[in-house]
């Protein structure tokens, strides 16, 4: 029996992984991933599937500016506005992603995995998330508790489920 998208919180990423590749499969959709903190988890956990080429050919790892900026054509100005951890620059990125790979779907990730690097406007754990085309973006600013590990891995894992989620709305 299928899972409702508001039980995917119960399913484990690999089981998340494995959903959201049917779905993939279903709708004839590629995806695409550009990872800043969690430094090419989104990527890992999705060609854990086996077939996973079917429908996802290209992830981008940007942890500097100079490469969100070089890699997915993040302006300089938004980076310098707005800072790397902020909704502009996420979904910069994941129409950047799509862009240059042609994936039709994306997410885009940017945060404070800690234990440094936090501010008072954006403490450790400020993870934003951005999912969409090169056209179409939507974003959510998460505040993730623990370690620098414990952050990584919600970012991963809320990055699958939107990307589920996304999939699922159609």
């Amino acid at each position: 029996m299928p899972h409702s998208a508001s039980s995917l919180a119960n399913l484990d990423l690999a089981t998340l992984a494995e959903r959201l590749g049917r779905r993939c499969r279903e709708r004839g959709v590629n995806v695409t991933s550009a990872e800043s903190c969690t430094g090419g988890g989104v990527a890992s956990a999705i060609t854990s599937v086996a077939g996973s080429s079917d429908y996802f050919e290209t992830g981008y790892v940007t942890y500097s500016n100079a490469a969100k900026a070089r890699l997915l054509g993040v302006p300089e100005a938004l980076l310098a506005q707005h800072g790397a951890v902020s909704r502009e620059v996420v979904e910069a990125m994941v129409a950047g992603a799509c862009r240059d790979s042609g994936a039709r779907l994306g997410v885009a990730i940017s945060g404070v995995a800690g234990p440094g690097g936090g501010t008072p406007e954006k403490p450790v754990g400020t993870v934003w998330l951005a999912w969409g085309s090169e056209q179409e973006q939507r974003s959510e600013r998460f505040q993730f508790p623990g370690d620098r590990r414990a952050v990584r891995e919600r970012a991963v894992r809320e990055a699958i489920v939107g990307l589920i989620r996304y999939l699922e709305a159609d």
